[in-house]
């Protein structure tokens, strides 16, 4: 029996190294929760507060990252220096899976270069982010070989504000989604 064919998950003919914002998801490999577990506080829900502040410090639950988790939001926070034309605009790390909105800029100091630099495409700096995150757990761990990641991850280009906010808001609300249907459990 064929397997089926594995869709190509990016636009064919996108330039996935112009500027923009890209929402992208990364995925444990098997869906392995390694990089967090949510937690409650024991507050009231959070549905009851109008005040965005409010929502902030009153959230009925809380992400604490494993020792892999910690390795991979400090990977993140350093791509920035690797790529300085990046910016990671939100995160959050879940325990199966990482949401990251990331913007792609010009390069510093290059407005008007010609031949203008090339920047690395989004997947080359997902790739390299994975492979860093990978190396250095395993390296912690003493695992040589052992998979962290999935092999691909999921990317969507933000193209209004609208989508951004929603996206923003997603993210924002992924771990209290998660927190309560794992109560239901």
């Amino acid at each position: 029996m064929d397997k089926p064919q594995r869709k190509h998950p990016r636009l064919k003919f996108y330039d996935y190294s112009k500027n923009g914002y890209y929402y992208i998801t990364i995925c444990t490999h098997q869906r392995l929760q390694i990089l967090s577990q949510i937690v409650g506080r024991g507050l009231a829900p959070a549905a009851q507060y109008t005040d965005q502040s409010q929502f902030d410090d009153y959230s009925p639950c809380s992400i604490e990252l494993s020792s892999l988790g910690q390795i991979a939001e400090n990977q993140l926070n350093d791509l920035p220096k690797r790529y300085p034309y990046i910016i990671i605009d939100r995160y959050v790390i879940m325990p199966d899976h990482i949401h990251i909105i990331m913007i792609l800029q010009d390069m510093p100091g290059t407005a008007g270069a010609s031949p203008r630099p090339t920047k690395s495409s989004v997947s080359d700096i997902i790739c390299a982010y994975k492979s860093l995150v990978t190396r250095k757990c395993n390296e912690i761990d003493d695992t040589p070989g052992r998979k962290i990641f999935q092999t691909s991850f999921y990317e969507h280009i933000i193209r209004n504000e609208e989508s951004y906010l929603e996206i923003c808001k997603y993210i924002y609300d992924n771990p209290i989604k998660r927190y309560y249907d794992n109560q239901e459990e």
